[in-house]
């Protein structure tokens, strides 16, 4: 194995090369491997060993130790855009909203993109959603009861969070399903830099669907509007301000996508770390009080984002090298996450871990707007099929991943006894 080189503290010359790990210049981290994929632990842990301020050989950055990764989200001026304003790569218009959904734009228009929507996301309005999720919740358990087995991804994961946000928005239920595939495929599009031509076009296609969907519903809505989310959105003003046009078309998608997808995958993921723990299951069925420190191990050990772009707007030093401004960085959270000089054994799956400052959702401005909710979501659903059935196993200990950009499961099929 090649060992790390020493850097001055300077930008590297256009010759420098990251070191070479058994003829990979990702050093065994190539988030495009499905090997990486199906467990990145392993590889980021060498990575932030060997070298932790890495450059990748398509040029951007990463981060992979705790302490950088917080520096780069909370403290170093950065954004998501370069400072001329430009995003990396020219958008297609129907992918990510071309550029205008509010994870891809910097403050003062992020701010004020934030704030037209945020009082649908605060911790009072969320807790007002709490007996809903229970009863959706309850209907799915109630449903699960009558068979031996169930998928915890069809049956759990993905009705919970894709029910909810529907009724949020006030888009019709009935409509679910339609979405599912749409939303994991437009995924992609938050990559459109990295993301293969083919993958593109799907994500492409999927966003058209969604904004052709989503057009109708908003003319129907804005003759007919109701106490609801999207509703709220056509309504939104702060300070004299409205969204455009093309902002509520975008918003509209991309609060449905936020709203489910990456829920899918914390609901799916904890509940494989732990039928994968039975000793943290047991503890959690005696304790079920534990549930929300549960949830927060759950998204420290593996959270459905490995990783969160941002490009520096400044020159910054990590590890005593510099990286200029415009630079694009990545901040490797599933590396962080399990960083040992933030986290005391790491890779153990521990309930009642103390101290607990995973960086799952992300920080600084764009901080993940829907975090409440889906900690909300996954407690209840967790904790509900953990307590409601006594004795669960996996059917199948090999994962198999969906279409989504993040790391969701397509299926979790488990015995309930």
């Amino acid at each position: 194995m090649a060992q790390s080189t020493e850097y001055p503290g300077a930008v590297p010359p256009p010759s420098w090369r990251a070191p070479v790990v058994e003829g990979d210049p990702w050093c065994g981290a190539n988030p495009f491997d499905p090997a990486f994929r199906d467990d990145p632990y392993p590889a980021l842990a060498r990575l932030r060993r060997i070298d932790p301020v890495n450059r990748t050989p398509i040029g951007i950055w990463r981060l992979t130790r705790y302490a950088d990764v917080v520096r780069l989200l909370r403290d170093v001026p950065v954004g998501v855009r370069l400072t001329n304003g430009a995003l990396p790569v020219t958008p297609d218009p129907a992918v990510a909203g071309g550029g205008e959904f509010m994870l891809q734009r910097d403050p003062p228009d992020h701010t004020r993109l934030r704030k037209l929507v945020s009082k649908a996301f605060t911790p009072r309005a969320i807790e007002g959603w709490r007996g809903r999720i229970e009863a959706i919740v309850s209907e799915c358990l109630d449903a699960i009861a009558r068979r031996r087995e169930l998928d915890v991804i069809a049956d759990l994961a993905l009705p919970v969070p894709a029910t909810l946000i529907c009724e949020m928005l006030g888009v019709p239920v009935a409509d679910r399903d339609r979405f599912t595939q749409w939303t994991a495929e437009a995924t992609h599009g938050l990559a459109a830099q990295t993301a293969a031509p083919d993958v593109l076009a799907r994500a492409s296609a999927a966003a058209r669907a969604l904004a052709g969907y989503f057009e109708a519903l908003i003319a129907e809505r804005r003759s007919n509007l109701k106490d609801d989310l999207l509703s709220a959105l056509i309504r939104a003003e702060e300070a004299g301000d409205r969204l455009s046009p093309s902002e509520l078309m975008v918003h509209a998608v991309g609060l449905l996508i936020a709203g489910f997808e990456t829920t899918i995958g914390l609901i799916g993921n904890g509940v494989n770390a732990l039928l994968r723990n039975p000793d943290q299951l047991a503890k959690l069925r005696r304790q079920p009080d534990l549930i929300a420190s549960a949830v927060e191990e759950c998204l420290r050990y593996d959270g459905p984002i490995p990783l969160t772009p941002r490009i520096l707007h400044a020159d910054a030093e990590f590890a005593g090298r510099t990286l200029p401004k415009d630079a694009q960085v990545w901040a490797m959270l599933a590396a962080a996450n399990r960083d040992p000089a933030r986290f005391p054994d790491p890779d153990r799956f521990d309930i009642e871990r103390i101290d607990n400052a995973h960086v799952a959702f992300g920080g600084g401005a764009h901080l993940c707007l829907g975090a409440h909710l889906a900690r909300l979501e996954a407690q209840i659903a967790i904790g509900g099929l953990v307590q409601r059935f006594p004795r669960l196993s996996l059917r199948d200990p090999t994962l198999a991943w969906g279409p989504s950009l993040f790391r969701v499961p397509a299926h979790l099929r488990v015995a309930i006894g």
